[in-house]
């Protein structure tokens, strides 16, 4: 399709399978991630395999100076972005209110929220100059629920769902479709960050069921934004078959 795709935290999880799927559709795309090493084989990978062209930029999307500057020194022919994807994020830990890590609950809030608004306003000059174009921004059903010792995590999250509902209206005028998508129980490296490298817990967070894929969400996504240019998805929330909620599962 030749379209120009932002992806946030492309290095990993969704956002690696988000980026692979949109590349195959021949797609362009500009994909960030703290990893510089991984950000790079990804680069490579891409291009290699799809053929399209792929501009990587290491930064953090927590630094709000390394996200305005990195960006408005985009080259010219990076410019005309039809698609942003707000990837980029984290869970951190798994504790009571009371004992939670202050550190984790702002590296959270940082990631989840701040990140999200300080990308979008620094990308949103390109899409209002291409005249539409379409925010897709990663949720969570943390988003839509609150479950225990999720506190801060869905406090993000639910900061996600508002921040989409409010840009869905403010950028209204400006023909750009925004969307939110919000994922339940995924099997990717999230469950590892969050219990911060402990593999049996990650692990045992799945067990019992089949949950979604980082393909699974990555389909999803690429549907969302291959829909004609008077529709768009504005909410949308994916769970595997074995989940009801943030806390019903069937497992066997």
């Amino acid at each position: 399709m030749n379209r120009i795709i932002f992806i946030t935290g492309a290095t990993s999880g969704f956002g690696k399978a988000i980026a692979e799927k949109f590349a195959a559709s021949g797609d362009h795309l500009i994909i960030t991630g703290r990893r510089k090493d991984r950000l790079e084989k990804l680069t490579l990978e891409l291009q290699k395999e799809f053929g399209i062209k792929v501009l990587p930029l290491n930064f953090d999307v927590r630094d709000k100076e390394s996200v305005f500057s990195e960006l408005k020194l985009l080259p010219e022919q990076w410019r005309s972005i039809d698609i942003l994807i707000n990837n980029a994020g984290l869970a951190l830990g798994r504790d009571n209110f009371d004992e939670a890590n202050l550190d984790d609950w702002d590296t959270m809030l940082d990631t989840n929220v701040k990140g999200l608004l300080y990308v979008t306003k620094a990308v949103m000059p390109y899409l209002k100059k291409g005249g539409g174009g379409h925010i897709i921004n990663i949720g969570s059903i943390a988003g839509k629920e609150v479950y225990e010792k999720g506190n801060a995590y869905c406090a993000s999250k639910h900061a996600v769902d508002a921040i989409s509902k409010s840009m869905r209206v403010d950028l209204l005028r400006h023909s750009i479709k925004v969307t939110a998508i919000h994922p339940g129980a995924a099997e990717t490296e999230f469950s590892l960050v969050r219990f911060k490298g402990d593999e049996t817990i990650a692990k045992s967070v799945y067990a019992g069921f089949q949950p979604l894929s980082a393909n699974d969400v990555a389909d999803v996504v690429l549907y969302c934004a291959n829909l004609p240019a008077h529709v768009c998805i504005n909410d949308l929330t994916i769970m595997p078959t074995a989940q009801a909620s943030s806390v019903y599962f069937h497992k066997v």
